[in-house]
């Protein structure tokens, strides 16, 4: 059976057509099938989906495992699964930073340090926070900026999958688009949160079956890890694909161009602790967690899960560097017939895929792309309600009038994603792409939450006009990089910087350019009495203990045990 996977499917690679893979008939009845299911699962839950709490953060009655689970399954997209892949074909492991300092220290200090004041406040999203700790404009500006960068990244899930259908199967690339968005559109405005929830667990669970079929198979044809690194230096000499901090003491020393600084402060500092701390997408998930501890816990599990994602994300990049018998190309240069990066893992799938294990590893992806458009839509749907129609538009609707307003939304924001899908397709990457947008809107936001989460002083005038000079500076510096290569040398400190380097430079600076601002503004004007900031700011709230609990359930204690296995982790891969 092995050498069956080993060589039937491989010489299916040199074939110029992507749809020469053929999927037999079993393939295409699993797609079937869960594209049923999930549908049936929206329309059960449906009934269980009255009030806005119950669209929006699923009635808040959801274990600290299926928060965690479902926290951990809204970011494991299609960003993950072929993004980042793509990414580890043209970076090696390097893109394992994403993952590692860029998602392990911020996840525990989302769950040990934030989570209280999010779950305190019952706040229903993070512009809901600022609602609550500054003012209108801040909490409006929050709102727009989340809701034009989950739009964009929804139509990115679209376009990857799009891609994997047309690689795979041969499908009209805009078939697949459309079919996408109107599964998760229908099954998003009939249950809200809730559906989404229980649908990515259920994909979660069929992710990791599905995805470990190509690392188990390709460490067997590269005959483990050491025949894998063999192959790469063999195949790229001169390159140093396997290391992960090695090569970061110089900025021409890594096929990324950066420096240790760029992935410690740059990644680990703002881009990381921006994206899990104040994306919406992901926080909602912990949001709905029946209580205090629950909340708190949940991305402490979720953190021992995500350390293991690279062993089927990162990992078939890498062994596409060691066996595939053609080199692939960006994006923005691909001629006719040629094979980008974002094409590594359904290449890697057929490779080692024959009927049946194909349909399961098409529906793996599937329902990864699933949950990424679904996660995004239906934090867009409580965005938009909550933080941009009520305060704005109508104040004193009733509550069902409000689920309403969700459920149209949702169906508005996957028609929107679909046109962010076509704009998706005209840049070099998918990953470079994410990060500038992550650069754009997170980082600066990250300054504005963090500041006034563990500072009184901080004023509304200064949030809101250090928000907006940080969002500014990022576009700016985007730009300039972009029409100006000289300023790449300025901006990402090296003209050797590739776009991931730059991308997490800009996102540096923009975090910088939004505390500075935020600062001087705060300095000059009038803050809030402190009676006003009591549940909103660390040191005018009482966090309730956790002393009554045995060592075993404090989530302190399992934060420092997911802290060890990482720094574990870094140094198996130095």
């Amino acid at each position: 059976m092995i050498t069956h996977f080993l060589t039937v499917p491989a010489s299916w690679l040199l074939l110029a057509a992507p749809a020469t893979l053929s999927p037999h008939l079993v393939d295409f009845a699993i797609i079937v099938i869960y594209f049923l299911m999930v549908l049936g699962i929206g329309f059960y839950l449906k009934r269980y989906t009255k009030s806005g709490q119950d669209f929006f953060l699923a009635g808040r009655e959801m274990t600290a495992w299926v928060a965690g689970l479902s926290f951990m399954s809204a970011n494991l997209g299609s960003l993950e699964l072929m993004g980042w892949a793509g990414s580890a074909y043209e970076y090696g492991i390097l893109a394992a930073h994403w993952y590692w300092i860029g998602a392990i220290p911020a996840m525990l200090f989302l769950g040990i340090v934030m989570m209280p004041f999010y779950y305190i406040c019952k706040t229903h999203s993070v512009p809901g926070y600022l609602e609550l700790r500054f003012d209108h404009a801040t909490s409006g500006l929050s709102g727009i900026c989340f809701a034009v960068m989950t739009i964009l990244m929804s139509g990115v899930n679209m376009f990857a999958m799009a891609v994997v259908m047309k690689v795979l199967l041969g499908w009209n690339i805009h078939f697949s688009i459309w079919v996408s968005s109107i599964v998760v559109g229908v099954y998003v405005a009939a249950g809200g949160l809730f559906s989404a929830i229980f649908n990515e667990v259920v994909q979660f669970f069929l992710i990791w079956f599905g995805a470990l079929l190509i690392p188990i198979i390709g460490l067997i044809e590269s005959h483990g890890w050491h025949g894998m690194v063999a192959r790469i230096h063999a195949n790229f000499p001169g390159q140093d694909f396997t290391h992960l901090w090695r090569g970061l003491g110089h900025f021409n020393t890594n096929p990324m161009g950066i420096h240790w600084t760029g992935i410690v402060f740059g990644l680990g500092m703002v881009t990381s602790m921006g994206y899990w701390t104040t994306d919406f997408l992901v926080v909602q998930r912990v949001m709905s967690a029946k209580d205090l501890r629950a909340a708190k816990m949940a991305p402490v599990i979720a953190s021992f899960f995500k350390m293991a994602v690279p062993f089927i994300v990162i990992l078939p990049g890498l062994l596409a560097l060691a066996v595939l018998p053609f080199h692939l190309v960006p994006q923005s240069v691909a001629k006719a017939g040629e094979y980008t990066y974002n094409a590594v893992l359904p290449l890697m799938l057929g490779r080692y895929c024959g009927p049946g294990l194909l349909g399961l590893g098409i529906t793996a992806l599937i329902a990864g792309f699933m949950a990424g458009m679904a996660g995004n839509v239906s934090a867009f749907a409580t965005v938009w309600t909550y933080d941009l129609y009520r305060p704005f538009m109508r104040k004193h609707a009733s509550d069902a009038h409000y689920v309403a307003m969700g459920r149209w939304s949702s169906i508005v924001g996957i028609l929107v994603s679909i046109g962010a899908a076509y704009v998706a397709m005209h840049f070099a990457s998918i990953m470079d792409y994410v990060q500038a947008l992550f650069s754009f809107f997170i980082a600066p936001l990250f300054g504005t939450v963090i500041l006034g989460m563990l500072w009184k002083r901080i004023t509304s005038k200064g949030a809101f006009w250090g928000l907006l000079a940080g969002t500014l500076a990022s576009i700016t510096m985007f730009l300039l990089m972009r029409f100006d290569p000289r300023s790449v040398a300025v901006i990402a400190l090296s003209p050797h910087a590739k776009v991931m380097a730059q991308n997490v430079y800009q996102a540096l600076w923009s975090w910088v350019v939004c505390v500075l601002v935020t600062l001087i503004v705060s300095s000059l004007t009038q803050p809030r009495p402190e009676q006003e900031l009591v549940g909103l700011v660390y040191g005018c709230t009482d966090i309730p203990s956790e002393g009554h609990y045995p060592l075993l359930k404090r989530p302190i204690f399992w934060a420092g045990v997911s802290f060890a296995v990482f720094l574990l982790l870094q140094w198996i891969f130095w």
